[in-house]
Formats: structure tokens, sequence, C-alpha cells
């Protein structure tokens, strides 16, 4: 008898786990919205969403190390690529501002308790625009550089401004809210360029 029940508790444990589906964080089903996004979840570049095994705070950290990676990265190229010199100003100053941005958020990261460590891979729509940039050279490249920056900032601004206004982490929080007028700045240089 105990090595049946033994059996059919091991059945059960590798049927549940052959589904490979996630609980949803909350069990509140009716504030989820239809898009499918967790209630309290703070997307990413590419929507990311929390997971049992990823915080809200995390997830947010890991975008705004992204972030910052990506304009360091773009910055660096057109340093090397761009046609004029606003642009290669420009990319100087971003990656001197990204590179205190992440060094600041760690600093805030290493200090939560338990402390985060922010991931700062590229999504894919970063890695396919970095690449993309890869390509060009010239006007072209300054084109496609100001528009990347534009679309980076603006992403960036407003997950520092969801995070500032719902975030589970008041040091994150207030790390999102000290940056919100850097990157508006940002964001309005990047337009003018």
């Amino acid at each position: 008898m105990k090595h049946r029940v033994l059996i059919a508790v091991s059945f059960a444990a590798l049927a549940l786990s052959a589904c490979k589906k996630e609980a949803p964080a909350t069990t509140d089903t009716a504030t989820a919205p239809a898009t499918g996004v967790m209630p309290g979840a703070y997307p990413g570049t590419d929507g990311t969403m929390a997971t049992a095994t990823q915080s809200p705070a995390q997830v947010f950290a890991n975008a705004a190390a992204a972030s910052d990676a990506f304009e360091i990265e773009t910055s660096k190229l057109a340093i090397a690529k761009a046609q004029a010199p606003g642009v290669k100003r420009f990319a100087e100053k971003m990656i001197d501002a990204h590179t205190q941005s992440t060094a600041k958020l760690k600093g805030v990261t290493d200090k939560l308790s338990p402390a985060i460590t922010p991931d700062a891979g590229l999504s894919d729509a970063q890695q396919q625009k970095l690449d993309a940039l890869k390509n060009l050279t010239g006007a072209d490249f300054d084109k496609a550089y100001a528009s990347a920056q534009v679309d980076g900032h603006q992403m960036t601004l407003d997950k520092l401004k969801d995070y500032a206004a719902n975030g589970d982490s008041a040091p994150l929080q207030a790390f999102a809210k000290e940056l919100i007028p850097t990157v508006t700045a940002h964001l309005n240089m990047a337009k003018s360029l």
C-alpha cells in the first residue's frame, strides 16, 4: 500500500512539473488585466514579468541595468561611427551618465536585504537595435542612433515613473525618482539630435 501511494505521489509530481506553468503572482483574477501581465509586475524591456524567483524589484533592477548597458554600448559605437560632432558629444555624455547610473543602482541593490544583483543583459529588441547600428555609418548611423536614444530614454522614463509610483522597494523607488529628471533631460537632448 505504501508503495502505491509513493508511486501515485511521484507520478503526480512528474505530471505537474511537465506542465511548466507558472502560478500567477496573485490569486485575484478579477484585477488581472486582459494583457496577461500580472498586477504588480514591472515589465522589463520585452515584457519580462516577475516570477516566483524574480521579484518586481529584481525585474526593475534588471531593466534599469539593461537600459544603462544599451545606452553605453550604443554610445561607444556613436563615438567611433557618428558623423555629426553633436552626436559624438551626446554619446560621451551618455557613457558618463549611464556609467554613474549603473554605479548608483549597484550601490542601492547591494544594500537591500536580501541584496539583488542587477542583470545587465540586453533584451532581444535592444540587441537587434545594437546590431543594426553596427552595420550603419555616417548620417545613416547618426539618424538611427538618435532614434534609438529617443526610444530607449522614453521607455526608461516610463519604467522609472511606474516604479517610483508603484514599486515594492522603497530604496529602489527613491533611485527611480532621483533619475526621472536626468532621464527626462537625456530624452529632450536626444530629440534635438
